[in-house]
């Protein structure tokens, strides 16, 4: 049996009393590592910004290394919409419904400058940041912003998991932030 090369590092074990053969921990703590380390990308890329998590998906870089080496193109198949690039009024709609479509629980990454704030482009046709019609997570900056930045971006993303309580999403404060985007659980 061959032994594991020393430059891997393996997840940390969350808190918990272990022993000789066993190990003991909270539920809540096993689902929060198992969520953070197995997030499924949604890529929804209109620009650039898509290029760069085409990058940030391949060999130099490797998302999958993340537990996000499979992105679905399908909502109800995902849990972390990426939303790169330039969104434009007429698509906001599209953003939110595939957001609503996604099920519980699911987070949401802004990558780039276009997709959290509107970049360079503030005309009447261009949505001014994605927060405007669903909560974002996390935002990536740049435009565009390099495959370094969007892996920091996830593992911030994967952070959060890892220190959300199970039943937030049940909560009062997370039903009246769906509320105010006229989303309803």
């Amino acid at each position: 049996m061959s032994e594991r090369p020393n430059n891997i590092k393996l997840v940390d074990a969350p808190d918990g009393y272990g022993g000789s053969g066993f190990f003991a921990t909270s539920f809540e703590k096993v689902i929060a590592l198992a969520r953070s380390n197995s997030l499924w990308p949604l890529p929804f890329a209109t620009s650039c910004c898509g290029i760069e998590f085409m990058a940030t998906m391949g060999a130099t870089y490797d998302l999958a290394r993340f537990g996000s080496e499979r992105p679905s193109f399908s909502p109800r198949q995902s849990d972390m919409l990426l939303v790169m690039g330039t969104i434009a009024k007429k698509m906001a709609p599209i953003v939110r419904q595939t957001y609503i479509q996604m099920a519980e629980p699911r987070w949401v990454i802004a990558v780039g400058a276009c997709a959290s704030s509107g970049g360079i482009f503030d005309t009447y046709s261009v949505l001014q940041g994605i927060d405007r019609v669903v909560p974002v997570d996390v935002y990536v900056p740049g435009c565009p912003p390099r495959p370094e930045q969007i892996l920091d971006g996830v593992m911030q993303l994967q952070e959060i998991v890892k220190n959300e309580p199970l039943r937030r999403r049940d909560s009062p404060e997370y039903q009246a932030l769906l509320e105010s985007y006229g989303i309803i659980k």
